[in-house]
């Protein structure tokens, strides 16, 4: 063992340094190469001594290698290696005798932090403990962790500084919000908040009064009581409970408990001339929470024509996790621990770019349709990469390119690091933000992170793909020393000018880091006038996708709600609808008229609306404006009507914030324009100004504000233009909510977690439309057997292309298992039109389909259909619609657009009444005084209308028209039914 006096340093091979600073071995050689992530060498990579000074030992050739003389491999001797924009590699020297020693490393990508796992919210009570985890990736690990308590640092002595906060003995003043704040050598990241609900020991986590919850009756069940069609069936709010049992230390609370009801009780509701069961909320209490998941379903087309991307793969996190159909459908699950969801869409045929997109999904669970639009791929050219090679950016008819990239001679090479020398295909793609119809295949959500760990918005000047492949072998090439040209007369904001960046897209995040700055040269490109340029040096190597942007500290959010009709009540409104904004920079002097847009955003519809992010001004209301639309399933919603009018009540916003707004519904021009959109100047409010405090623009900074603001609070609107139809539900649901559902024999929906939704499809003949309406009881389960489960009421839609013809798609309980799962029920479903209508036809496969799958309901009555509802997801050549989903909302969609349609795989909005029809009503005008059915209960209270008599028994031998024939029902069963019948089905409705 060398040593040297005064130096504690001790060697187990080779002597120690006159600086007592390393051991050294004369007679060693340490050779190495070092490579990128892609394969590529590492050229300039610096070679340093672990734990020494920042001075390099030596830097590495254009191939990667480098040679160190002296160093002693005794396990112990360590070596970092570090380059701009990739993680340090630290390589510890392995004992080895041997005089020559050699080493291969391989570099990473330097990455930033991302919050993979956020804490989680969670409700304690006072005395139990609690665990927040906060999960980080990035490169090198994150060195550092903060943690903080409604906004103040928390004492690492008590916290910790580690990922995982755990506080004991809980205290109701330690409740409140909890977030975390890591780093590393890169930057930071903030986590969400997580909220803590610290309860005391006496209190009860659920209030066990209910809150008033309203439903509409039928319009014939006026209460003269309320005076009013609603009534208050009650519910329980929508909170987390602390469990009795002591909570495991884990990051997720492996059993989560909601408020919900616990007690039920029975109620009849007093109609024209008959009554409704109704079961209402009695009492609230704590128990298991439901689970909900959260789904993401969608299209991914092509942004110019729509040409689906078949069989395409789909991304998260770097892994393969699902394809898209045919059609480019597809479907995920959103992971439970997942708040930021990020795909990345490939195409196999390589028609697209890959496209990477942040895709908003509901967190309460449910379904969210988005229709991913992809950006075809330019197509390619050859380049001899033996020359100087120059390709434009931006290709607008009768405009300058954005933007040039230059590529020197011989700057392309193979993955391996070698020199390529053939010729190379090329595909430049680029995204030009003067073409406002591309806005909507933006990838990502445009978002960064800052040093300070917050995120923050950017505005685009440009997105471009670049793509590079070898002649032959169609091997992916790299290129360094690429320099990129942008033309400052495509700024049009002089501030930009100065805080103009090159990013690149991190496709596993979702997010945009920062790959260079550029700098001012004149210059004279081909024959065009000298003009000055931003100029920036770019590399092509592991990433492709790249971005011309600006950070823009101008912002706000715009709070939109959706509804189900024009009727604009709270209860009305829709959840899991989509809506896009994009931002418009508009022409000066001409506000309509914009020259580029910004920015794309998006969010998604809860209770509350949606607050969707937007550039803004509060100097110059018209610096930016917006253009907003709102999808549901993929259908557009219509915005309010700005002509010839603007009403503030209908839009939503009060005057005069308005007026300043300039809201303007895209048909404000010409009538023939759709009328799905609106356009906005999004001019941040003032604050010294009462009439624009209060929505619908709000300050970044208040995003809290803006989505927990009241119904009365100003908000534009969209809703869905439906035909006339009615819901009623023996046991209320929200279907926008989940976790509202309740355990009972009479729920609609029996099981929360597998939505079945069934239409069945009617044509019917004359000369108006007509309200048609399914009866559902009961019909083999003991538990429900005669028993209601609700009433749907929808109106026929007519056929533009045939006079005096309407169809219905009208909406009927499933048969199936209920809720406890012990036994089937097959439905008896009522299908009762209104009018002076007899039924002409039934399709023939149903019709076969009810004889051999016993029992059968008997129909003697022509002016309606019984049926005891088929088992099996029967298809349109049965005129029977079925899709099963964990959304219900989903699930009616898909099932009514398939029934529109007329199919069993394609959907529409356009009514189809001549294919996939399973029952055929002739409605001819009624003679004169003959009342129709639903106008016989209020003209004859004294008499039962002749639907109203019990099934088998009306009408006898009077039917002419088809009729289906078969078994009765077993007499036993029928005496069994004969008093709850009495009992809840006389008379009917």
């Amino acid at each position: 063992m060398w040593c040297v006096a005064g130096c504690e340093l001790r060697c187990a091979m080779g002597r120690v340094n006159a600086a007592c600073t390393q051991c050294m071995c004369e007679d060693h050689s340490l050779y190495g190469s070092v490579r990128l992530q892609d394969g590529a060498p590492a050229s300039e990579a610096t070679v340093h001594l672990r734990g020494s000074s920042n001075k390099a030992l030596t830097v590495c050739d254009n191939n990667g290698k480098f040679r160190i003389p002296g160093l002693c491999p005794d396990g112990k001797t360590a070596l970092e290696i570090r380059k701009p924009y990739y993680g340090i590699a630290v390589v510890t020297l392995r004992q080895s005798t041997s005089k020559v020693y050699t080493i291969d490393i391989k570099l990473k990508r330097s990455e930033k932090p991302f919050i993979k796992k956020q804490p989680q919210s969670k409700v304690r009570r006072e005395g139990q403990d609690v665990t927040f985890c906060c999960q980080v990736v990035c490169n090198p690990p994150a060195n550092k962790y903060l943690w903080y308590h409604n906004g103040s640092l928390l004492d690492v002595r008590t916290a910790g500084s580690g990922s995982v906060l755990v506080l004991h003995q809980l205290q109701p003043r330690q409740a409140g919000q909890y977030m975390c704040h890591a780093s590393n050598a890169l930057g930071s990241i903030k986590s969400k908040p997580a909220t803590l609900t610290v309860t005391v020991r006496t209190a009860p986590s659920c209030n066990p009064t209910p809150q008033s919850y309203f439903i509409r009756l039928p319009s014939d069940c006026y209460q003269n009581l309320s005076q009013s069609f609603y009534y208050d069936v009650g519910k329980c709010p929508v909170t987390a409970c602390a469990s009795t049992q002591e909570p495991e230390g884990q990051c997720r609370d492996a059993t989560t408990y909601c408020c919900g009801a616990v007690k039920l009780e029975d109620r009849v509701i007093s109609c024209s001339m008959y009554t409704l069961p109704i079961r209402v909320v009695n009492k609230c209490g704590c128990q298991r929470c439901v689970d909900s998941k959260a789904i993401v379903r969608g299209r991914a087309v092509a942004a110019d024509n729509g040409e689906p991307m078949r069989f395409g793969q789909i991304f998260m996190g770097g892994k393969k996790i699902s394809m898209t159909g045919y059609k480019g459908t597809f479907s995920i699950m959103v992971p439970a621990d997942i708040d930021r969801l990020v795909l990345t869409f490939v195409d196999r045929y390589q028609k697209f770019v890959n496209t990477t997109k942040v895709l908003p999904f509901n967190r309460k669970g449910g379904s969210v349709f988005h229709e991913v639009k992809l950006l075809r791929k330019k197509p390619e050219v050859m380049l001899d990469c033996s020359i100087s090679n120059t390709i434009s950016l931006g290709s607008k008819e009768n405009q300058d390119p954005v933007a040039e990239l230059e590529i020197p001679p011989n700057s392309f090479y193979r993955e391996n690091g070698e020199i390529y020398r053939g010729l190379v295909k090329a595909s430049i793609t680029f995204l030009d933000p003067r073409d406002i119809s591309l806005a909507s295949a933006a990838q990502s959500d445009l978002n960064f992170i800052n040093e300070e760990g917050d995120v923050l918005p950017l505005r685009t000047y440009g997105m471009f793909s670049l793509d590079f492949r070898d002649e032959v072998a169609n091997d992916r090439l790299n290129a360094g020393q690429v320099k990129l040209f942008l033309d400052t007369a495509q700024v049009n904001i002089p501030e930009h000018l100065e805080q103009m960046k090159l990013w690149s897209l991190n496709p596993e995040t979702g997010f945009w880091e920062e790959e260079g700055s550029f700098t001012f040269v004149r210059s004279r490109r081909g024959k065009r006038e000298e003009r000055t340029f931003l100029v920036g040096n770019m590399e092509i190597r592991e990433r492709r996708l790249f971005n011309l942007d600006v950070p823009e500290s101008r912002r706000c959010y715009v709070k939109v709600r959706s509804f189900r009709g024009d009727r604009f009540t709270s209860g009305d409104q829709l959840e899991g609808v989509v809506v896009s904004l994009i931002n418009l920079e508009p022409t000066p002097g001409f506000a309509s008229n914009p020259r580029a847009w910004g920015r794309f955003d998006s969010a998604v519809t809860g209770a509350h609306g949606a607050c969707v992010p937007a550039f803004c001004d509060d100097q110059q209301p018209h610096a930016y404006s917006a253009y907003v639309t709102a999808t549901l399933g993929g259908e557009e919603l219509e915005a309010v009507a700005s002509s010839p009018t603007v009403n503030s009540n209908t839009v939503g916003v009060q005057e005069p914030f308005l007026h300043k707004l300039q809201y303007r519904r895209s048909d404000h021009e010409d009538p023939r324009d759709k009328k799905t959109a609106f356009r906005i100047n999004v001019a941040k409010p003032n604050a010294n100004l009462p009439a624009e405090i209060n929505g619908p623009i709000y300050p970044y900074e208040k995003l809290r504000e803006c989505e927990t603001a009241p119904f009365s609070a100003s908000h534009f609107r969209f809703y869905r233009v439906e035909g006339d139809r009615y819901d009623y539900n023996t046991v209320a649901f929200n279907e926008n909510d989940p976790m509202s559902w309740t355990e009972d024999y009479l729920a609609w929906w029996p099981r929360p977690m597998e939505f079945r939704a069934c239409y069945i499809k009617l044509k019917l003949s004359g000369t108006h439309e007509f309200t048609v309406r399914s009866r559902n009881m009961g019909g083999t389960h003991p538990r429900t057997v005669g028993q209601i489960y609700g009433l749907r009421d929808v109106r026929s839609t007519r056929d533009m292309t045939q006079p005096g013809v309407s169809a219905v798609c009208l909406e009927f309980k499933c048969s199936g298992m209920l809720y406890d799962q012990e036994r089937v029920d097959r439905t008896m479903v009522k299908i009762i039109p209104q009018g002076h209508c007899r039924m002409e036809n039934i399709n023939s496969m149903l019709r076969e389909y009810l004889v051999n799958h016993l029992p059968l309901a008997v129909n003697n009555d022509t002016s309606e259909f019984t049926m005891l509802a088929p088992l099996d997801p029967l298809g349109h050549n049965y005129g029977i619609y079925t899709v099963t989903d964990q959304d219900p909302v989903t699930a009616k969609e898909m099932a009514l657009g398939r029934c529109f349609d007329g199919s069993s795989d394609s959907v529409s909005r356009v009514m189809k009444s001549n294919v996939g029809v399973a029952l055929t009503f002739n409605c001819e005008d009624k003679p004169v005084g003959h009342p129709n059915v639903f106008q016989a209960l209020q003209n004859f209270p004294g008499q039962q209308p002749v639907y109203n008599q019990r099934m088998g028994r009306g009408k006898r031998g009077r039917g002419k028209g088809v009729k289906l024939r078969g078994l009765r029902l077993d007499k036993k069963l029928r005496r069994q039914r004969e008093v709850p019948r009495r009992k809840a089905l006389q008379p009917i409705v």
